[in-house]
């Protein structure tokens, strides 16, 4: 289906064709004549499936088609858990809205609030947010609502895993009655459906795939290792099968920047991405990491959604997220525009129980892959399965490195298996 057929405007189809978007895809065939109709809208669908043009595009067309905004109003706003993922949102909206007069502004903490402010007293036509700042901006004045068409709420379900759900509320209260109200996330849980009956005005449900299944263009392998030997593992899976762009998560911000000295000792280039990182440096190390001057980017789930890096190889799992549904959110950073992607997970046999839970999420099992020279000695157990963990021996090189892990160490022989993308 073509965007023509959805009646934009001239100024965004020709926005979308210097973009090369020419075709819309499920989740905007559906959702797009619903959000023109003014209809509130509950839905799921895989990351990388274009969402986020899902609601912008008809919010576009609705403001260009009801006048001039005033000053420090706001006549739609974008609730977004993080500033990476508010800033990519943002940048969406500017370029759909490159050939019009609509104003597009981006709110977050982390940096100055006075700019913010002033760039506000002109208004906004799409105010993009973190909840935090945008109650700041709020208790100064700053921006109002008496305007205000549209609510949209992106990742609804990870704001609530960053317990945002007191400031959500909170600005919920201060909004109009008479909106329309949109929810997007990658997966819905009860939480969120509950939390969507109290706001959402006998919402329209879209749902494109079966809840909380990843991409299908995502391979997936776990490969059971000692903890103390997976640093060494990453280091030898990125040098053996060349992995030029890496994007790595762990759970705390501790094992970021622990991780990351171990790679740029390896010779490997590497920088971190996690909430104690100021914005610009956020900021900096995200480019460097989309320009590829550096190969390896760690990461915490709280700095994850907004990753949008264009043809991304693999997605590594140092550590297994320990909510089941936050491993969607990782690998749904690759296999994205109908390109191949990996996820590869390393886990120890204390991580079993959440590797479960995460095969329960995928309704399936994931492959396994032993590494010779990384056998580890407390076994992974098998899950509920008939199917066994395989060992490929390859003829590549040997290397005794030593494994000095974050831990400790061991001389290590290693061979690396195939990991190369489905056909």
């Amino acid at each position: 289906m073509s965007f023509a057929d959805f009646g934009l405007s001239e100024q965004i189809l020709k926005a979308l064709k210097e973009k090369e978007y020419t075709r819309a895809t499920p989740i905007q065939i559906r959702t797009i004549p619903l959000v023109s109709q003014g209809k509130d809208i509950i839905a799921t669908a895989q990351t990388g499936t274009g969402k986020t043009a899902s609601f912008l595009l008809p919010i576009l067309q609705l403001l260009i088609e009801v006048g001039k905004t005033k000053p420090n109003q706001a006549r739609s706003l974008v609730l977004a858990p993080t500033r990476e993922l508010a800033i990519q949102i943002g940048e969406h909206a500017r370029q759909y809205s490159k050939f019009t007069s609509l104003r597009i502004n981006v709110v977050y903490g982390g940096v100055k609030i006075n700019p913010q402010m002033m760039d506000l007293r002109k208004g906004a036509d799409i105010l993009v947010a973190t909840p935090g700042r945008l109650l700041d901006l709020i208790s100064k004045n700053a921006v109002k609502f008496t305007a205000l068409k549209v609510l949209v709420l992106d990742e609804a379900d990870r704001m609530l895993d960053l317990g945002f759900l007191d400031q959500i509320q909170k600005i919920l209260s201060l909004l109009p009655n008479t909106r329309q109200n949109l929810m997007f996330s990658a997966t819905f849980s009860k939480e969120i459906l509950s939390l969507s009956k109290k706001f959402l005005n006998n919402p329209m449900e879209i749902s494109i795939s079966s809840k909380n299944t990843a991409a299908d263009l995502v391979k997936h392998w776990v490969f059971p290792v000692d903890k103390k030997l997976k640093p060494e593992l990453l280091s030898t899976l990125i040098l053996y099968k060349k992995l030029n762009q890496v994007l790595v998560f762990t759970n705390t911000k501790k094992n970021t920047e622990l991780l990351s000295s171990f790679l740029n000792k390896k010779g490997l280039n590497s920088s971190t991405l996690h909430g104690d990182k100021n914005q610009s440096i956020r900021a900096k190390h995200l480019s460097e990491f989309k320009k590829r001057t550096i190969r390896i980017l760690i990461s915490t789930d709280i700095a994850a959604r907004g990753i949008d890096v264009s043809g991304l190889q693999c997605v590594i799992n140092f550590e297994l997220p320990k909510i089941a549904e936050n491993y969607i959110h990782r690998i749904g950073r690759t296999g994205r525009a109908g390109v191949y992607g990996k996820a590869i997970s390393l886990v120890s046999a204390d991580e079993f129980e959440n590797l479960q839970k995460i095969e329960t999420v995928l309704r399936k099992k994931i492959p396994r892959e032993i590494f010779e020279g990384f056998e580890p000695q407390h076994n992974l157990p098998c899950s509920k399965t008939k199917s066994k963990p395989k060992k490929r021996r390859r003829k590549t090189p040997k290397t005794t490195k030593k494994g000095i892990g974050l831990t400790g160490g061991l001389n290590l022989q290693t061979r690396v298996p195939d990991i190369s993308p489905p056909q």
